[in-house]
């Protein structure tokens, strides 16, 4: 009998609706119980869900007792740019539920608990190509202050508690699943939408921004592959590097062009310009790949080509 009992902290974002499928996948659907502080929608049909905010300590504790959870996957965040415009909201949300799920997590002695840092940590000050592991910096947002804080927390949980904490710095992700959701690598899931509805798009960041990113695909595969890894195998326990590729705008934009000839870029940077350009060019992820063998499977091309492949798909059947 299968006793992993996990539950996903929001499962409607978009890492979480995705995660929150392969997780099914794997532990079987009545296994794990999809949260989010949002009304239900696709990561909670049909199966497991309760509406939760993370931030209310003694309901996620009397959930997770209730329902003898084993893991928590913690997904809920405030992103770069939204955290910007509310940097006090962003700080407790980040912060307080992190330390909500540690600590519960101590209490109930479960076997794993995931929760995703961002290339957000690093700062000027950080070498922008390949990025190393190990570079001490200094975030320039709220949301960067509140993963390099978190990862901390990670770290003294573990060695203080023995609670088995897992963490993966994420690059831009890129999904056809989810709509963007607040951060500043946003353009280049939007992108896809408006190349394919308008045959332009008016992008927020000027041209020669480089910036790591990945397809999701790769993204659940790593949490999954982190997640299965021998604990005696890990070696970091603030966060992993984790790296596929990275692009400027107008190299997405071309490559959206061999597919759609008529497509058209134009630039109108806002503040989201001022982050991009304290983020890292390149991500140096060795650990990852000494560690517990990572290696990603999409590279620019293989990424524009299954976007807007699965993009055209959907519309197709939405107005069948």
């Amino acid at each position: 009998m299968n006793k992993t009992k996990v539950l996903v902290i929001g499962a409607c974002g978009q890492i979480g609706v995705e995660l929150t499928e392969a997780l099914r996948q794997k532990y079987g659907r009545y296994q794990v119980i999809a949260a989010d502080i949002r009304e239900k929608n696709k990561a909670g049909d049909h199966y497991l869900y309760v509406k939760l905010d993370v931030t209310d300590k003694s309901k996620l504790l009397m959930l997770c007792r209730e329902e003898r959870i084993t893991q928590i996957y913690l997904l809920a965040a405030m992103l770069s740019a939204s955290g910007e415009r509310d940097p006090a909201l962003a700080w407790q949300l980040n912060m307080d539920g992190l330390l909500n799920v540690l600590d519960v997590a101590e209490k109930c002695e479960m076997d794993k608990v995931f929760w995703p840092s961002s290339i957000a940590v690093f700062g000027l000050d950080a070498p922008a190509q390949h990025t190393p592991q190990a570079n001490a910096s200094i975030p320039s947002t709220v949301y960067g202050i509140s993963k390099a804080s978190g990862e901390y927390w990670c770290h003294y949980y573990f060695e203080k508690y023995g609670l088995d904490v897992r963490s993966l710095r994420f690059p831009g992700l890129i999904s056809y699943k989810s709509p963007p959701g607040g951060g500043t690598t946003d353009y280049a899931v939007d992108i896809f939408h408006k190349a394919l509805a308008d045959g332009r798009y008016l992008c927020f960041l000027k041209p020669g921004t480089m910036l790591p990113m990945m397809y999701m695909p790769d993204a659940i595969r790593a949490v999954l592959e982190l997640m299965d890894a021998p604990a005696e195998k890990l070696r970091v326990r603030t966060s992993y590097n984790l790296s596929a590729m990275s692009f400027t705008p107008e190299v997405l934009g071309a490559e959206i062009g061999k597919h759609i000839g008529d497509f058209k870029l134009d630039y109108l940077p806002d503040f989201r310009q001022q982050i991009a350009d304290t983020w890292p060019d390149s991500i140096d992820d060795y650990d990852a790949r000494v560690d517990w063998a990572w290696q990603s499977r999409f590279g620019l091309k293989e990424m524009v080509r299954d976007m807007l492949e699965n993009l055209t798909r959907m519309t197709s059947l939405s107005k069948a």
